[in-house]
């Protein structure tokens, strides 16, 4: 599974997902053609981001099946446990994780 570090996002949601799709969009979708699984990791933010990742993550998993593809908003040790969690987990794709 190929972790993917998304930075530099606005604070705003709105804007956020306009530099996701911009700058990250294109990055994620390579390695999903490629045939890997990946794990997408953001910052915490507050909730109102919460929506258009959880669509991003959703449509890519839909567009890309059978290749996995979930996203994590975490930091630290947590976000090691999750991802290995989901590596061993098959049937796990599209979704967003707040931990």
């Amino acid at each position: 599974m190929k972790r993917i570090a998304v930075d530099g996002l606005p604070d705003e949601p709105l804007a956020a997902a306009g530099v996701f799709h911009q700058h990250w969009l294109a990055h994620v979708e390579g390695r999903l053609i490629a045939g890997e699984d990946v794990l997408l990791l953001l910052p915490p933010t507050d909730h109102g981001h919460r929506e258009w990742r959880l669509a991003i993550v959703a449509g890519l998993a839909r567009k890309h099946a059978p290749r996995r593809i979930n996203m994590v908003a975490g930091q630290g040790e947590a976000v090691d446990a999750t991802e290995a969690y989901l590596a061993g987990a098959p049937g796990i794709t599209g979704q967003y994780l707040e931990i």
